[in-house]
């Protein structure tokens, strides 16, 4: 008689909170060097200068922004264009194997536009895109000028997107660095780097590797974070050495199995997220940071706000301003978790912006 197969353990939103928590280096600053962080978390979300110094600060223990602005400067770190087609900031590795994990995303991505790209040959395009960049970085605008000089009836700001989803275009330093950010010119990974791309890795392999940073997660949590289709047959292919569970809605869950998973009571202190933080935007089901009341109160058409999490999951808002910096929670905050916001607001200054007195002002409840 064959035995039945044994229920997957449910893992409701709290439990999935601290998991995913201990993932991203959120429940305690970790004793990490910024590119030991930067290759477990797969990148941070970089679409400004800014956010990545702060999403450091936030999980890493003594971080300055010069822990990564000189590995940037190195060469060691890039800001590229990979997941979801946003700019990361990846380590030097990841830059040359993630990027072409995510093309055939980037590939999908010139259906957008292929009206401007009316008579282009875009493997030509690619290469002449590449001529340019190599010979020195161009910015944006010289790049779709250079191309609209060969193809003048189309469209030039379709020329310059199709090289940037043609080409794994990174931006060279001073952009990037903290405080000397200038303005974005480009030229390609390989060129930059001073070594070829490598193959793409194995889907599998980065399954294992999204799972340790943002797991338990499901396919579609998989498919959300990187903007790719069809993961479904690496995950079976994986299964016999992963461990499963389902969420509150019966969604199959996947994990590692000696992965961290902390009891749902643990401690989780206040953190300060720069904008559009991964953690944040890696899962389908958002359930497990951004409590149901509070979607979509993060954004107001392209602009998006900082973070705020008091015990694990989406609580405000905050700004800097030129004395002060702004907390406007979206509900009531006690005076316990006051005092606590005040120490982390304390311990993310120091790091930042050391000699710049700011007092902390809470804002009032805001409704977005």
């Amino acid at each position: 008689m064959t035995k039945p197969t044994p229920a997957a353990p449910v893992l409701d939103a709290r439990a999935l909170n601290r998991a995913t928590l201990e993932r991203q280096l959120l429940l305690r600053p970790a004793a990490l060097a910024a590119t030991e962080a930067v290759t477990h978390l797969l990148g941070l979300q970089a679409q400004n200068v800014r956010p990545p110094y702060y999403a450091l600060a936030a999980r890493l223990a003594g971080f300055r922004p010069e822990d990564l602005s000189a590995p940037m400067a190195d060469r060691q770190v890039v800001r590229i264009v990979t997941m979801r087609s946003t700019i990361h900031t990846h380590t030097a590795d990841d830059a040359l194997t993630l990027r072409p994990l995510v093309q055939p995303a980037r590939d999908r991505e010139l259906n957008a536009f292929r009206k401007g790209l009316a008579g282009v040959d875009l493997d030509e395009l690619a290469g002449l895109a590449r001529d340019l960049v190599e010979e020195e970085p161009r910015t944006m605008a010289q790049l779709r000028e250079a191309l609209s000089a060969r193809w003048p009836e189309a469209d030039p700001q379709s020329l310059g997107l199709a090289a940037r989803c043609r080409l794994p275009l990174v931006q060279v330093t001073p952009r990037g660095l903290w405080d000397r950010s200038g303005q974005v010119a480009l030229t390609t990974a390989e060129h930059w780097l001073g070594r070829p791309a490598e193959p793409a890795p194995a889907p599998d392999d980065v399954v294992t590797r999204y799972l340790a940073a943002f797991g338990p997660a499901s396919v579609k949590d998989m498919q959300t974070w990187a903007g790719l289709t069809r993961l479904r047959d690496a995950f079976e292919r994986l299964r016999p050495r992963l461990v499963t569970f389902r969420d509150e809605h019966g969604v199959e869950l996947f994990d590692l199995p000696d992965a961290p998973r902390p009891d749902p009571d643990t401690p989780a202190p206040p953190r300060f997220l720069p904008e559009f933080d991964n953690l944040l935007l890696s899962h389908a089901d958002r359930t497990r940071v951004v409590p149901s009341d509070y979607r979509g109160r993060t954004w107001r058409g392209n602009q998006a706000y900082r973070t705020l999490l008091v015990d694990g999951f989406l609580a405000g808002v905050w700004r800097l301003e030129e004395d002060a910096l702004v907390v406007e929670p979206f509900g009531r905050l006690t005076a316990g978790q006051r005092r606590e916001v005040a120490g982390e607001a304390e311990r993310m200054l120091a790091a930042l912006h050391p000699g710049e007195p700011r007092d902390l002002r809470f804002g009032t409840v805001v409704e977005r």
